[in-house]
């Protein structure tokens, strides 16, 4: 039978937070009237954020609170159970900071029922505008008018998600913790024999960390001023990846990670603040890599214990 989301009714959104905002409410507000049930999965912020959460909860949705932060990929399959549990068949994830058309789902319905053979499709991606950063690449139109492309992975956020995909492929990988989740995942799937595609136009604003654009006499060059906790998982997981989906042979993918987050280290010396602590973080996501070392950073003693990956995207 076509595992196809043609009624709103089977869609849900799963939300993941961590320390959302004041103005998270009104961007959820956009969700909610999109899909049949929203769940909010809230990764241990203050009390005054989850007090935050229970008066957007009783307005439509579902909360889900855990004591600590245990990660993107812990959460969002918490949220996936749950929606599975309740007999949904397609979920929208989405970060907290993202503010989504008031067309997406049904755009996303549209262009998973224009591809063919959908029932091998795992996940719809969302194409976005980054309304803080680089301008984003301008919208690829297809000869022949097709509302999607096929791609090797998309971000989490804005992605529809088919459950029964997700059920044979496996849950998002908690060792991963943050970053390169969504990335991981799309992999998985298409090894598996699935389809990940993306929707041509943007569907929602979202924004990678918090850009800033450097003038150079012959170019410009941008960085994401991303926290030294999403420097470490950045390095450390796109060493993993290399080392698991890579095409370099023995143990080459320890050099290419290396050479990678030299370039790294490069541009937060020239370009970023917290030099120091952001630099030690790197090479301490690249040596926990190669050692093994996954799940939440052991972090140094003097650092703070909070991890704050949404506040920071």
């Amino acid at each position: 039978m076509p595992d196809r989301p043609a009624a709103r009714g089977q869609v849900c959104a799963v939300v993941v937070t961590y320390h959302p905002d004041h103005d998270f409410p009104a961007r959820l507000s956009r969700v909610v009237p999109q899909v049949a049930a929203t769940f909010i999965v809230d990764n241990g912020s203050s009390d005054a954020e989850k007090k935050m959460l229970r008066g957007v909860a009783a307005g439509g949705a579902a909360l889900i609170c855990n004591l600590e932060n245990l990660g993107v990929a812990t959460a969002l399959n918490i949220g996936a159970r749950r929606a599975m549990a309740e007999g949904f068949t397609w979920a929208l994830l989405l970060d907290q900071d993202t503010e989504v058309d008031h067309d997406m789902v049904e755009r996303l319905v549209a262009t998973h029922a224009s591809c063919p053979d959908g029932d091998r499709v795992a996940i719809v991606g969302s194409r976005f505008r980054d309304t803080r950063g680089q301008s984003s690449e301008p919208i690829r139109l297809d000869s022949r008018g097709e509302l999607w492309e096929e791609v090797e992975s998309v971000i989490t956020s804005g992605s529809l998600l088919s459950l029964r995909a997700y059920s044979a492929i496996a849950p998002f990988r908690e060792e991963f913790f943050i970053d390169y989740v969504d990335t991981e995942f799309c992999f998985r799937a298409r090894t598996a024999g699935y389809r990940v595609i993306q929707t041509r136009r943007p569907l929602m604003s979202h924004t990678v960390g918090a850009p800033t654009s450097h003038k150079l006499p012959w170019t410009t060059k941008w960085t994401t001023n991303h926290s030294p906790d999403r420097r470490y998982y950045i390095a450390r997981n796109n060493t993993v990846m290399l080392r698991e989906y890579g095409t370099s042979g023995g143990g080459s993918w320890r050099l290419k990670s290396f050479v990678r987050c030299c370039r790294l280290v490069k541009r937060i010396a020239m370009y970023e603040q917290d030099k120091a602590t952001k630099i030690y973080a790197v090479w301490q996501g690249w040596w926990d890599a190669v050692r093994g070392h996954m799940g939440p950073r052991r972090r140094p003693r003097k650092q703070s214990s909070a991890m704050r990956h949404h506040a920071d995207p």
